[in-house]
């Protein structure tokens, strides 16, 4: 099953013309990673970046949206792991606002795992690559 996260459109998440001003869609992006961590792999993301010292910085973005969101929609994104390099983990987004089920905005980021003392790339751990590889299975037989 596809893990998805509830969030609502709230007032600073708008612009001048009453929609979702577009660099929130990304923020979006990463609250459901956040929580992903915390109730897919079973850690919460402030342990992973604290206490495991690694961090996920994006290196690639590519976003494409779809319908306009206003203040008060609620949203369902849904994340996925389309793939789990070496030291990069590519991520898929879909958002669908819940009203009408239509989807507003679908992304992919590539993350590099990154040593948070050193800031230099590093090889994601074999314990986070094995519950990403996992969780990929299981989203493709749902």
């Amino acid at each position: 099953m596809v893990f998805r996260a509830r969030m609502k459109v709230c007032f600073g998440d708008i612009d001048y013309a009453g929609i979702v001003y577009y660099p929130r869609f990304l923020h979006y992006f990463h609250v459901t990673l956040e929580e992903f961590f915390e109730k897919e792999i079973g850690i919460n993301y402030p342990t992973i970046l604290e206490k495991h010292r690694l961090g996920f910085p994006t290196v690639h973005l590519k976003t494409d949206f779809r319908q306009p969101l206003r203040y008060g929609d609620i949203i369902e994104i849904e994340i996925k792991v389309v793939h789990v390099g070496k030291t990069s983990i590519r991520w898929a987004y879909r958002a669908r606002r819940t009203s009408d089920e239509k989807v507003v905005v679908e992304g992919e980021n590539v993350t590099v795992s990154l040593h948070m003392d050193t800031f230099e790339k590093m090889e994601t751990p074999e314990w986070l690559k094995q519950k990403l590889l996992k969780y990929q299975q299981r989203c493709r037989e749902s």
